[in-house]
C-alpha cells in the first residue's frame, strides 16, 4: 500500500484487530486491500506489532485504551467498524457499549462512520437493543454481511444508506486445492457442547481416522481461545491414544500459511465462520459445525455439509457427513458466484470515502 500524503483523508479503522484470531486478520486484509491508496491509515490492534507487520503502511493505537481510540476519532475524517459481529453483547455488554461510544463521538466530532461488513447481534438485552436502535441511525452508511442482520436493521431505521452481502472474506484471494493431506480441526470452544457432546465429535473423528488412517491437524485459529481446548478434549475417554498418536497441533501466524493448509487438506471440519470461509476459497473439502446460525448460513450459501450443534448429533451422523465430503473439494463457480454478490461491500466503502472532503 503506497503512502498517503500529508492531505490525505485521515480514516480510522476500529475492530477486533491483532487478538490473535486469523478470522479478523483476513476481514483486516480485505478491507486495507479496497481502501483506495490515497488514504492515511490508523488502525485499533491489542497485539500492535503484528497489526503493523500485517499492514505495514498503517500506523495503529492501541484497541482497549479508549482514551486513546476516542483521541484518534476526534482526528480522523471517517470511522470504519471494520467487520465481524461488533454490535452485539453476547462476548459482554461492556464491548457493545465501547464500539456505541466510538459512534456517538464520531459524530459530536463530525467524523463520518461506516458499518462494514457487520452483523448485528446478538443482542440479549432490551437495553441493549434500545441503545442500538438509537445508535445506528448516527452512521453514515452500513453495509451488512447477512440477510438476517440486514432485514433488522431495516426494521429500526430507514434514514441511512443499507446493503448487503456475503461476508466480506470471501473476497479473500484463494488457492488452488491439492490434496492429499491431512483431516484439518478447526474447533472452538462453545456453550452448545458439554461433555456428552464433545465425546460424540471425538468418537466420530476416532473413527473417522481409523477408516482413513490419515493424520487429524488440529489448527486453533484463534490462537488464544482454540488453543487449549485439544487438551481439554484429551482429558475424556473417547480421546484415545490412537487418536492422540494421529494427531498434530498448531496455529497458523497468518493468513497465508492457514490457506496453505487448507489447500492440501482431504477435508477440513471448521466452527469458526471464517475457517469454514478460507478453507472453501482454498478449495477444500469441508463439512462444517454451527455453533451459530452464521455458519449454516455460509455453510448454505455453497452448498457445503453443515451439522448444527443445536441438535443432539450422534457419532453416525458425524460419520456419515464426514466420510461424504472426504476428498471431494469445492465447488469453485458457486465461491465465485458469492465473491461478486460480496463486493457491494467494497461498493459502498468506495462511495463513502469520495464523499469525504
Amino acid at each position: 500500500m503506497a503512502t498517503a500524503g500529508k492531505g490525505a483523508r485521515r480514516v480510522l479503522l476500529c475492530g477486533y484487530y491483532g487478538e490473535h484470531n486469523l478470522g479478523d486478520d483476513a476481514l483486516l486484509q480485505v478491507l486495507v486491500g479496497q481502501i483506495p491508496t490515497s488514504c492515511r491509515l490508523l488502525i485499533t490492534a491489542y497485539d500492535q506489532r503484528l497489526v503493523s507487520e500485517l499492514v505495514p503502511s498503517s500506523k495503529t493505537v492501541q484497541r482497549r485504551s479508549l482514551r486513546s481510540v476516542l483521541k484518534a476519532v476526534a482526528t480522523s475524517d471517517v470511522l470504519i467498524l471494520g467487520g465481524g459481529s461488533l454490535l452485539q453483547d453476547s462476548t459482554s455488554f461492556r464491548s457493545l457499549l465501547y464500539y456505541l461510544t466510538l459512534i456517538v463521538i464520531s459524530r459530536v466530532c463530525n467524523t463520518k462512520v461506516l458499518l462494514w461488513g457487520q452483523g448485528l447481534g446478538p443482542l440479549n438485552r432490551v437495553v441493549s437493543r434500545w441503545l442500538v436502535q438509537m445508535v445506528l441511525p448516527l452512521s453514515t452508511a452500513i453495509s451488512w454481511r447477512d440477510l438476517v442482520s440486514y432485514q433488522q436493521a431495516c426494521r429500526w431505521q430507514r434514514s441511512v444508506p443499507m446493503v448487503w452481502g456475503p461476508d466480506p472474506v470471501w473476497c479473500h484471494p484463494g488457492r488452488q486445492w491439492i490434496g492429499g493431506g491431512d483431516v484439518v480441526v478447526c474447533w472452538r470452544p462453545t456453550e452448545r457442547l458439554d461433555d456428552e457432546g464433545w465425546t460424540v465429535l471425538i468418537t466420530a473423528l476416532s473413527r473417522l481416522q481409523s477408516r482413513t488412517g490419515v493424520t487429524i491437524h488440529w489448527l486453533a485459529f484463534h490462537a488464544d481461545q482454540d488453543r487449549l481446548l485439544p487438551d481439554q478434549l484429551q482429558t475424556l475417554d473417547a480421546f484415545t491414544k490412537r487418536l492422540k498418536e494421529a494427531s498434530t497441533f498448531s496455529s497458523c501466524q497468518t493468513i497465508d500459511q492457514a490457506l496453505d493448509i487448507f489447500s492440501k487438506a482431504r477435508l477440513v471440519i471448521p466452527m469458526r465462520l471464517h475457517a469454514l470461509i478460507l478453507a472453501q476459497l482454498a478449495g477444500a473439502p469441508c463439512s462444517a459445525l454451527s455453533y451459530d446460525p452464521k455458519v449454516k448460513a455460509a455453510a448454505s450459501m455453497v452448498m457445503a455439509s453443515c451439522l448444527d450443534l443445536g441438535n443432539q448429533l450422534t457419532v453416525d451422523q458425524c460419520l456419515l457427513a464426514w466420510s461424504e465430503q472426504f476428498d471431494h473439494p469445492a465447488d469453485p463457480s458457486k465461491i465465485l458466484t458469492i465473491q461478486s454478490r460480496s463486493r457491494v461491500h467494497a461498493d459502498i466503502l468506495l462511495d463513502e470515502l469520495k464523499c469525504v472532503d
